[in-house]
């Protein structure tokens, strides 16, 4: 079984972010290392609320990655022309 490996990205960059209600979200690389095909991910990592209730997470292709943002980034524009 291959062993995951996380991409640390430049000591300079914020990989997370905290939202309103108090979750950290947190959005990394995994690699998962087969020696006949390597397997690379974006991951986020969705952490418990101030509430403590339990976080989720969800891994995603490098296609799915770049839909979700431009989703994202679509609604956050509607979201600001509403209010």
């Amino acid at each position: 079984m291959a062993t995951p490996e996380r991409i640390r990205p430049a000591a300079a960059e914020d990989t997370s972010l905290v939202t309103g209600c108090g979750r950290r979200i947190a959005v990394r690389c995994l690699r998962l290392a087969p020696a006949d095909r390597p397997i690379s991910r974006v991951t986020l990592d969705i952490g418990p609320d101030q509430g403590d209730e339990h976080g989720t997470w969800a891994a995603l292709t490098a296609d799915e990655a770049r839909d979700l943002a431009r989703l994202l980034l679509l609604h956050a524009g509607l979201a600001e022309r509403r209010s």
